[in-house]
């Protein structure tokens, strides 16, 4: 008889597919690629889909959508090897807004498909794509008010059901300088400025551990996004904004990290956990 309360390992994969209507025209497709990744839990983001707009045969995946209701714009999307218990949405968001300016702003980014939350028997997944602050920073305060919201929302789910949080997906910010490629000259710009560096900081201080990092903490030259331009990524002149975050109460139980910059479609690359649980 199997026992039910074993430990198993999860193997986990995120991408900012950029487009997945695109994605899915290119070679490999993207099924070849789910198949390669061969991940119980598949998280994306920037889908960019309206519901209806694409079909995609996955067997044995459960897939759970988040649209944005700008036509072309954001999304996420989880496919899941095992149906969640339950689903939440970005909206869950909203209770932590605060109030006057910031909840305004954190509402009109609540409807751009952001978040996808499955709740697990032991734990949570949560798929990330995290506002852009912009050029010239137009768009931070609403960056700010996210990332206040979204680690509030993440101890939520700690807090309500007793369960670590896993986190995943484009947290569009370079820790710090060892995580990108050319930090000073990028300095105070958006992905860099020191107001989205400082929430990130916040977000691993509120008790969540950055899982590639913690194994690799003396590595450079590995990134996850290259710009389209001036063959960033040939150069790997590149950026690590993709993350697998876990509740420190189970970074002991991380098993692998890896960012597969062997995978192409996207101006990111995957990003994979191996996790026991």
């Amino acid at each position: 008889m199997t026992n039910s309360n074993a430990a198993r390992t999860w193997k986990l994969a995120s991408w900012n597919v950029n487009g997945l209507r695109a994605v899915l025209k290119k070679d490999p497709s993207f099924t070849d690629i789910v198949h390669q990744l061969d991940a119980d839990v598949i998280a994306l983001q920037e889908t960019k889909l309206q519901e209806g707009q694409v079909e995609i045969d996955l067997p044995g995946y459960h897939q759970v959508w988040s649209y944005a209701q700008r036509k072309g714009y954001s999304g996420t999307a989880v496919f899941t090897r095992v149906e969640p218990l339950s689903v939440r949405h970005a909206d869950s968001l909203l209770p932590f807004a605060g109030e006057g300016e910031a909840a305004e702003l954190l509402a009109v980014a609540a409807t751009e498909g952001r978040v996808c939350a499955l709740e697990f028997d032991r734990f949570w997944f949560v798929d990330v794509y995290t506002p852009n602050a912009q050029n010239e920073l137009a768009r931070i305060d609403t960056r700010m008010a996210w990332d206040d919201a979204y680690r509030a929302f993440l101890k939520s789910l700690e807090d309500e059901t007793g369960k670590p949080v896993i986190t995943c997906g484009d947290f569009n910010v370079a820790h710090n300088e060892i995580d990108l490629k050319n930090p000073k000259s990028n300095r105070g710009n958006a992905g860099f400025s020191d107001e989205e560096r400082g929430k990130f900081t916040e977000l691993l201080d509120a008790g969540f551990t950055d899982t590639w990092r913690s194994l690799n903490p003396d590595v450079e030259g590995v990134y996850s996004w290259w710009s389209y331009r001036f063959n960033a990524r040939k150069n790997n002149a590149g950026w690590r904004i993709d993350y697998f975050l876990v509740s420190d109460a189970i970074a002991s139980n991380v098993r692998d990290a890896r960012i597969r910059n062997d995978i192409f479609g996207s101006d990111h690359c995957p990003v994979e956990l191996e996790i026991e649980l």
